[in-house]
C-alpha cells in the first residue's frame, strides 16, 4: 500500500493572518505536521499543498515536497479541501505517481503526534474500511446546550435538558480536523475518494486542539509546552 500525506496550507488566513506559518515555540504550525507525518513512519509522500513559495520553502525546509503550487481556484477561503486533494492527486498521477490511500493532515492540529497517524492507519487497515476520520470527546454534552428566542426564556430548554450528572450522561465526539484517510480509486475518467465505509478514530482532547483563533494558539502553544 502507497499512502501519501498533504498537508494543506494556503497563505490567506483571515481569523489569523499567516495562520499556517505563524511561530509556536519558535517553530512554523505547519511543521508540526511534517514532523509528525515523518515521524509516523507511514508515508511514501509528505506534501505541502500551498498556493505561496513563502510557504513552499518553509515546508521543503522541514522535509516535505512541493512539486507544484496550489491553483487559485483552490486557494480560496471557501474552496473545498477535498477539491484540493483531488488536484494534487491529478497533478502527481502526470507526473507518474498513484497511490493507494491520502491522509490529510491539517496544520492546525500541530498536538497531533506520528503516533496518532500510525495506530490511525491501523485501525483503517484492521476494520477494511474506506475511510477514516479522527474525532475526540466534547468538551460539554449537547444535553447542556440550547438555543434561546429573543425573549431568552429557558422554558423550552428546561422540558429537554438533563439534570443527570455528567459521568452518566451519554459519550459524544466530534470530529476534531487531526487525521482524515480516504481510499483512492483511479479511472480512465478520474480519481474517486471513497468514503462509504467510514470509521471514527477517537483521540485524546489534549492531543485535538484545533487552532483558528489567538485564544486557540495561545491555548495550543500552552499546551504544547506541558506534554
Amino acid at each position: 500500500m502507497t499512502n501519501i500525506a498533504i498537508i494543506p496550507a494556503r497563505s490567506g488566513s483571515k481569523g489569523l493572518k499567516d495562520k499556517n506559518i505563524k511561530l509556536m515555540n519558535g517553530k512554523p504550525l505547519l511543521s508540526y505536521s511534517i514532523v509528525a507525518a515523518k515521524e509516523s513512519g507511514i508515508f511514501d509522500e509528505i506534501m505541502v499543498s500551498t498556493d505561496s513559495q513563502r510557504y513552499a520553502d518553509i515546508a521543503i525546509k522541514y522535509g516535505a515536497s512541493v512539486p507544484f503550487l496550489r491553483s487559485s481556484e483552490n486557494s480560496s477561503d471557501t474552496a473545498d479541501s477535498w477539491d484540493m486533494v483531488l488536484e494534487v492527486l491529478n497533478n502527481y498521477r502526470e507526473l507518474g505517481s498513484e497511490f493507494d490511500t491520502i491522509c490529510l493532515l491539517q496544520p492546525t492540529s500541530p498536538l497531533r503526534i506520528g503516533r496518532d497517524i500510525s495506530e490511525a492507519y491501523k485501525d483503517f487497515r484492521n476494520n477494511d474500511v474506506d475511510a477514516l476520520t479522527s474525532v475526540c470527546e466534547v468538551d460539554h454534552s449537547p444535553l447542556w446546550t440550547m438555543m434561546l428566542a429573543e425573549d431568552r426564556m429557558l422554558t423550552e430548554y428546561r422540558k429537554h435538558s438533563s439534570n443527570a450528572p455528567r459521568q452518566k450522561l451519554a459519550t459524544y465526539y466530534r470530529v476534531n480536523g487531526a487525521i482524515y484517510i480516504r481510499k483512492i480509486e483511479y479511472s480512465k475518467n478520474g480519481i474517486n475518494l471513497l468514503d462509504a465505509k467510514e470509521i471514527a478514530f477517537i483521540m485524546d482532547k489534549i492531543r485535538s486542539v484545533d487552532i483558528d483563533d489567538e485564544l486557540d494558539f495561545a491555548i495550543g502553544e500552552y499546551l504544547m509546552s506541558k506534554v
